[in-house]
This record gives C-alpha cells, sequence and structure tokens, in this order.
C-alpha cells in the first residue's frame, strides 16, 4: 500500500489546502493528513481544533484519508505511519525556494521517503492561511478563501 503524508498547520485550512488534499489522495492509497504547529507562528486555532476542522473539511473526500497530530520531525511522524512519500503544494517560487530546501534536509534524514510537489490550482495560489486569519482581523470577506464552516470558525475566534 502507498501511503503518502500532507503535513501543515492548517490555521486555519483554506480551499488551496483542500484542493491539494483532493488532488493528493487520487495518487494514493492512503494519505495521512498531518496537522502539526510551527513553533515560529502564533496559531489562531488549539491543534484540537485545527485537527477537528481538517476532519470536518475532509469527510466528504473519500475514505482513503486520515488525519492525525503530530509533534515532531515530519520524517520520523511519516515513518510512523508507514509513508513513503510527503506531499507539498506550491504557491510560488517563495514557496519552492522553502520547500525545496526542506526536500533536502528530509532527504538525508530519511532517503527512502520521496516528496512531491503538487502546484496549487491557479484560482488558489495567492491563498495563505496567514492572510486569511489577517483579512478576518480587519473586518473583510474571507468567503472566497476558505469553506463557509471554516469562515464561522475564523470569525467565532474573533
Amino acid at each position: 500500500m502507498k501511503t503518502a503524508i500532507y503535513p501543515g498547520t492548517f490555521d486555519p485550512i483554506t480551499l488551496g489546502h483542500a484542493d491539494i488534499i483532493r488532488r493528493a489522495a487520487k495518487l494514493t492509497d492512503k494519505l495521512v493528513i498531518g496537522v502539526t504547529t510551527n513553533i515560529s507562528k502564533s496559531p489562531m486555532f488549539s491543534p484540537e481544533e485545527r485537527i477537528a476542522m481538517v476532519k470536518r473539511e475532509v469527510s466528504n473526500l473519500g475514505e482513503n484519508i486520515e488525519v492525525v497530530g503530530f509533534r515532531s520531525l515530519l520524517v520520523d511522524f511519516a515513518r510512523q505511519q508507514g509513508a513513503n512519500a510527503i506531499i507539498r503544494g506550491l504557491r510560488n517560487s517563495t514557496d519552492f525556494e522553502y520547500e525545496y530546501q526542506m526536500t533536502g534536509m528530509n532527504a538525508q534524514m530519511a532517503s527512502d521517503i520521496e516528496t512531491i510537489f503538487l502546484m496549487s490550482d491557479v484560482a488558489l495560489q495567492p491563498i495563505s492561511s496567514s492572510l486569511v486569519r489577517e483579512i478576518a482581523k480587519f473586518g473583510g470577506d474571507i468567503s472566497k478563501f476558505v469553506s463557509a464552516s471554516v469562515k464561522d470558525d475564523v470569525l467565532g475566534k474573533l
């Protein structure tokens, strides 16, 4: 069985994330969405809230998707899950530069785990969780960037 990990903070999960999840689930037997916390960011939602939000958002995308929280090195988490691949979404060249470096480091630690890059849908490329949070904090409309239920979650936090 081919298992892939799609890691992220998902704070909140956006339509861009959902697009990558939908497409990645078609490429593998099992897709594990790894919800983690980036220690350099101040999350809006707790890990438990983000896991629940992601589970809700992917519940209709197929039986081969699992959502799991983790707090470890990505390659260690991938090994724990029996994964042979890591899925990363790319929106732009800045994402690529960061992801390229991370891929090199991960390959040094776990050469048996491949990284697969999926380009974001053109219409979804500008979307980022940080911008969604910022727009919402200033009273802007985030309905073009997240699902209706995630919009309610974000507005409920403000």
